[in-house]
Formats: C-alpha cells, sequence, structure tokens
C-alpha cells in the first residue's frame, strides 16, 4: 500500500558535513535479480534500504527463493525457484523488474511478465531485449501488454550487437547467458559501473564472463552458479545529488565512499561552476562559492559521459546560478517533467523537444510541488534547499525508490527538512 508522505524544507541553510554513500540502486536491482541462478545462499551486503529493493525481495519470494535483511546486507536463500512467472503488481512498482526476465528464462526456460513500471520516463526500447532474447533460441510473443517467453531446446549463446548501449539489455543478455550452452558476445554493450559490478558478483558464484566494462563482453556459458558474499558499489548518482545539495546552498562537504572515476563526467560541471573538488582519504571533498556560476552546455550521453540520471539533479543547480545553461536531453524523451515543478519555484526555463535554456535566477522560491519520477524529485529537494522560504514536496514515494533516508542524511549536514505523514 502506497504511504502518502511529503517532505517540508525551509531553504537557505548552508550545509555543511558528511555524507556517507548508500549502495548504488543500479547496481543491486540486476545483482538481485542475478540471485535467482545461484544454487547457494548469497549475501549482498552494502544493500540500501529503497522501495525499489522491497520490491524485488518479494519478486524473489514469489519465485520460490527466501530473501531477508540482516542489517544493511540482503540474504538470498539456496531454494530452488519454482515459478516462471512476475504478478503485474509488482512488475508496475519498479521499472528495472524486466531485468528478471532473462535470469527467469535462464533458470525456468520459460518465463511469463507485464511490460514494467516505474517512472514514465518515455518510450522504452524493451524490443533490444526481446531481439536479443530471440537469437538465443528463445521464442517471444506479446499479447496486450504481456511477455511469453520459452525456450525451443535450450539457451545457446548468439553473436548480438545492440543497437544501442542499453544497460538493462546489457545485463538481461549477460544473466541469460551465464548458464547458456556456448558463448555469448555482446558488441556496443553499456559500460556502466554497475554492468561491472553485476559481473563481480556472478564471476563470484563461477560465471566466466570478460569485457565488462568494454564496448564487447563475452560471456562462456557454465552448467552451474554457486552462492558468493558481494559488496555493492557506492551510489555515483547519490554522490552527484548530495554534490549539489551542498553546492546549491554554498556549503562544504565530504561524500565518503564515492568512487571518483564513476563520477569523471559529473566533476567538471562543478568545477565550471566554481566549486573546488579535492580527492580524500575517505572520497571526495567539495567546497562551493557563495553563487554558483552557470554551465553553458550539458548533453546527456551513455556513460562514461554525462548521464541522464543526473540531468535533473544538476538542472535544479544552474535553476539558481550566475548565466545561462542549455541541456540536450538524449537518452529520454519524458525526462522534462520536473521542469514544470522548478517553473514553480521561479526557475526561468525554456524546452522544447529535447532541448532546455536555463536562465538563472538569483534566489529561487519556496513553493508546494509535486516529484514526477525519482531523479526529479530529488532535484525539486535539491532546489528548496537553495530556496528562500517553505517548500513542500509530494509525491515523495518516487524519490524513496532511489535515497536512503533522504532527510535524515541532510539534517545530518545541517538541512532543516522533515517528513510529513498525510494519512
Amino acid at each position: 500500500m502506497l504511504i502518502l508522505e511529503k517532505l517540508i524544507i525551509d531553504g537557505g541553510t548552508r550545509l555543511c558535513g558528511e555524507v556517507k554513500l548508500q549502495g548504488a540502486k543500479n547496481s543491486v536491482l540486476p545483482i538481485l535479480a542475478a540471485s535467482i541462478l545461484c544454487d547457494d545462499e548469497c549475501y549482498i551486503d552494502n544493500c540500501p534500504r529503497l522501495s525499489d529493493c522491497n520490491v524485488s525481495m518479494r519478486i524473489i519470494r514469489h519465485l520460490g527463493k527466501s530473501a531477508y535483511r540482516d542489517g544493511g546486507s540482503v540474504i538470498i536463500g539456496n531454494e530452488e525457484i519454482t515459478k516462471n512467472d512476475i504478478p503485474e503488481d509488482m512488475m508496475r512498482e519498479m521499472r528495472s523488474s524486466i531485468t528478471f526476465l532473462g535470469a527467469i528464462i535462464a533458470k525456468m526456460g520459460e518465463a511469463k511478465i507485464s511490460l514494467p513500471g516505474g517512472c514514465e520516463l518515455g518510450p522504452r526500447p524493451i524490443d533490444i531485449h526481446i531481439s536479443a532474447l530471440r537469437q538465443m533460441g528463445v521464442d517471444i510473443s506479446e499479447n496486450h501488454g504481456l511477455i511469453e517467453c520459452k525456450v525451443r531446446d535450450k539457451l545457446r549463446g548468439a553473436v548480438i550487437a545492440l543497437p544501442y548501449p542499453s544497460v538493462g539489455a546489457t545485463e538481461n543478455i549477460i544473466l541469460a547467458a551465464v548458464l547458456a550452452k556456448g558463448t555469448t558476445i555482446i558488441s556496443n554493450a553499456a559500460k556502466e559501473p554497475e554492468i561491472v559490478d553485476l559481473t563481480i558478483f556472478l564471476r563470484s558464484c563461477g560465471a566466466k564472463i570478460i569485457g565488462a566494462g568494454e564496448s564487447t563482453v563475452i560471456i562462456c556459458g557454465v552448467e552451474s552458479l554457486s552462492g558468493a558474499y558481494h559488496k555493492v558499489i557506492p551510489d555515483r548518482i547519490e554522490a552527484i545529488s548530495y554534490m549539489s545539495a551542498i553546492a546549491i546552498t554554498g556549503g562544504t562537504g565530504e561524500l565518503i565512499g564515492v568512487v571518483p572515476e564513476h563520477i569523471m563526467a559529473v566533476i567538471p560541471i562543478f568545477e565550471e561552476s566554481g566549486c573546488k573538488l579535492q580527492s580524500t582519504d575517505s572520497g571526495l571533498s567539495i567546497t562551493a562559492p557563495e553563487r554558483l556560476g552557470a554551465v553553458k552546455y550539458i548533453r546527456t550521453m551513455p556513460y562514461p559521459a554525462f548521464p541522464t540520471d543526473a540531468q535533473a539533479i544538476i538542472m535544479a543547480l544552474m535553476a539558481q546560478s550566475m548565466g545561462t545553461s542549455v541541456f540536450v536531453e538524449t537518452v529520454f524523451s519524458g525526462r522534462y517533467k520536473h521542469i514544470a515543478e522548478l517553473q514553480r519555484m521561479g526557475a526561468n526555463i525554456k524546452a522544447e523537444d529535447r532541448v532546455a535554456v536555463v536562465s538563472g535566477v538569483e534566489r529561487l522560491s519556496g513553493a508546494s510541488v509535486s516529484a514526477t519520477d525519482l531523479r526529479g524529485g530529488a532535484a525539486l529537494v535539491i532546489a528548496a534547499l537553495g530556496a528562500d522560504g517553505r517548500s513542500e514536496i509530494s509525491n515523495i514515494h518516487y524519490i524513496d525508490r532511489g535515497y536512503e533516508n533522504i532527510e535524515g542524511k541532510l539534517k545530518k549536514l545541517g538541512a532543516c527538512i522533515a517528513r510529513v505523514n498525510l494519512t
């Protein structure tokens, strides 16, 4: 059941201090999906308390395995999965639920799922997943939003050239290929750190994978996978989010656990805006000027370029900067829904198609706004921290999909923020 809550933020407080990063949302979700391939117990450490993780655990339990929390870790049992479907209500709750498809097919030889839900960011290239799985010997039919899959004989390796370096498709192919007969070669594969983290986990379980993080990934199928202990990498988008929160308030802080190499495309953005960044023994420190300068041009692209997940977050920064910034969103066509909410706070943003022009204002104003998706919701939190007056942000269940205890972490930095139950 959806709990109705909102965040109340009194802006204008300079944020200072340390933030310890959670495990990466975009890493732990495919790893949880991969755990159903394993014959033995899996211990996933640094697993954040997110609503998406809760949905993944519910899916795993529905399929037949046990899944429970032990502090900051999730333990997946050694039971065999007994079902090949995912209920529609679970699929609708989480965009990345499609990642279970390859794993279920690999383990059961057939699968039945509906199209995934989650944030509405525009058309989703599910056809890339389907085309790749067909090349591996899967018969697939689609009827009224229901995808039914069945392996003709046994999953077999294939040479798969992706038309676009889709993260989800790369993950699905890897999960299907690790138990397939023969060798699978993925060209134009996604290179994200989360892909690398998934393959590190699978290799710990006995999978044979080389090339993760490169444009060509090679998977040699094995008969079975054991369990393993795995610690999830820090969340790079969470790091960018808290860097932005500190920056918009003219603050100073340190991100504990961040891997600077994972955010290399964003570091120049902060530096161009006037922030000083420095590597530390624990991560990365940031010191912001009293007012940020504009960054002239930002274009989202697949990793290692500027991430689409950071677009709304950085746009909130530029809305209160000195000068004009131009954003070009090339990944998701529906990723500008947050603009209307930022405009309610006084932001001067004009958008047409995939281009948004942001003319920075001296100060945003507090307002009642509503999160439209995960990262758009985070952008509203950041804007509210830098704004004059009080903001109330509703629909924060979107934010809870990707941020563990966002209000608690911001409070430790000095923010005036509270979560209020509306029921």
